[in-house]
């Protein structure tokens, strides 16, 4: 009984003194919340960022005279602040459906996505085409690196700022990736509820090009391994000399014997059809180690579960067809599309308006995201 009892009185100690100790911290905490020049108690978003904004329209398209377009910023949940280009109807009333828009991979708004973007606004829709992260007039550092987690965080950042927008139906609200931002935008409508429609238009699924290469031909540990083992080599390098080496953009000289669609970037990212100085692709492209976290990432996993509508737009003639086609396998439901382009190639949709079906991607998003 005397051992009982002293464990008894040891155990009532030792209770007191948590008690005490759990009242103390408490009031700690109390004291720290009250404290909003504590960094670790301030939950107020991110500040943005002052970004520098090119004024002056420097698109690789002509600026519309039936829309309204301005510069804007907004900042994501990691704290980025991101720029983007607004279009708006010039005939506007009221609130309006919103969709917005980014890619392709490598690319900036000033390039593809802007092109869409100001299409959709011809046809009734604020756009809002955005820089990913780390990329053209977009916060971020370093520059130019990739993540499948924040780049698909970029698209509902751009829905946080439409919800808000006094000029938008926040209940109408959609999104439009291209290449591989099309999968992103997959990804997105998978874990953003509020994302009412989306549109992949000739879309690449980076995590499995990145982990398979094209057409799943390195599809195996051994490649994997190999290519996670330079990468890290050169994580250590990048450390030891202070800077990122970049992995270069589109292939400049073309070699003769150059694959088709490499072709076909060339002549639109390194050309004056498409050729923008602030694009990675057009220029020195991404840091080196970015594929690295797309390796293990399993960026369609949930593609499965997306109640609101989806489009896939691909060419018939497109070398990455076959991602769209095996994207729109995973999806369920009487709201899901796919439409094949006939004629197009991969880029013939990043700005070709012979066969950009803007018209049918319209109708979707007005179909779809109606109350």
């Amino acid at each position: 009984m005397r051992n009982f009892a002293a464990y008894g009185q040891n155990l009532f100690i030792m209770n007191t003194k948590t008690i005490a100790t759990a009242a103390l911290t408490a009031l700690a905490i109390t004291a720290n919340s009250q404290n909003m020049s504590n960094p670790n108690t301030d939950t107020s978003l991110a500040p943005q960022e002052q970004l520098q904004l090119t004024l002056e329209w420097d698109k690789t398209f002509p600026q519309s005279d039936k829309v309204a377009h301005r510069k804007v910023t907004f900042v994501n949940r990691y704290g980025i602040t991101l720029a983007a280009d607004m279009y708006t109807p010039k005939e506007a009333d009221g609130q309006l459906q919103a969709v917005a828009v980014s890619g392709p991979f490598g690319a900036v708004k000033e390039q593809a996505s802007g092109l869409y973007a100001q299409q959709l606004a011809e046809r009734g829709f604020i756009t809002l085409a955005f820089d990913p992260s780390f990329t053209g007039e977009s916060g971020g550092m370093p520059r130019r690196v990739a993540s499948p987690d924040i780049n698909t965080e970029d698209f509902s950042a751009a829905v946080d700022f439409l919800s808000v927008h006094p000029g938008v139906d926040a209940a109408r609200i959609g999104i439009l990736g291209i290449c591989g931002w099309g999968g992103f935008a997959i990804n997105a409508a998978a874990n953003d509820t509020r994302i009412k429609a989306a549109v992949a238009s000739t879309m690449y699924d980076m995590c499995r090009a990145t982990s398979n290469g094209y057409y799943d031909a390195d599809d195996s540990a051994d490649a994997r391994y190999k290519a996670k083992e330079a990468m890290n080599a050169r994580r250590t390098e990048d450390y030891r000399n202070g800077s990122y080496e970049r992995a270069g953009g589109v292939v400049d000289p073309l070699p003769d014997d150059a694959p088709q669609f490499v072709k076909e970037y060339y002549a639109y990212y390194k050309t004056p059809r498409g050729y923008h100085a602030r694009s990675g692709n057009s220029n020195n492209g991404w840091n080196a180690t970015s594929p690295l976290p797309f390796i293990n990432f399993p960026l369609l996993y949930r593609a499965g579960e997306i109640r609101n509508a989806v489009m896939i737009v691909h060419g018939e003639n497109a070398h990455s067809r076959y991602f769209g086609e095996d994207a729109f396998r995973k999806l369920h439901g009487d709201n899901k599309e796919l439409l094949i382009v006939p004629g197009a190639d991969h880029c013939d949709l990043y700005d070709n308006l012979d066969k950009i079906p803007f018209d049918s991607i319209a109708v979707f998003f007005d179909t779809w995201m109606k109350p």
